[in-house]
């Protein structure tokens, strides 16, 4: 499975941005979808993921703010990151679960900053 990621950049506090993953290849098995980020110094967290079923779990800092969704037709997740602040810097990486195993993107940087 291969992951393209995009949609990162600077945005400023209280912005929007849109996070996409598409992914390719041997997709078939693919269960959940989701994002993880790295801080730096900080330890690599998950933000959200959403199942097949469209099932979501969000990390408690993002709860309100982010929503995740999938299009399963494409396999392709997005991220939309609203009300966004500088803590939410990080570089975020696409992750799927799947039956053959679990795969991660290259990540995409997000920068929270006036």
């Amino acid at each position: 499975v291969q992951l393209q990621a995009s949609g990162g950049g600077l945005v400023q506090p209280g912005g929007s941005l849109r996070l996409s993953c598409a992914a390719s290849g041997s997709v078939f098995g693919i269960n959940r979808m989701g994002w993880y980020r790295q801080a730096p110094g900080k330890q690599r967290e998950l933000v959200a993921h959403v199942t097949h079923g469209g099932n979501t779990h969000y990390a408690d800092s993002v709860k309100s703010r982010f929503t995740i969704f999938r299009d399963s037709a494409k396999n392709t997740v997005f991220l939309q990151m609203n009300s966004l602040k500088p803590e939410d810097t990080a570089v975020y990486y696409c992750a799927v679960w799947s039956t053959r195993g679990d795969y991660w993107g290259q990540g995409t940087l997000v920068t929270v900053s006036s």
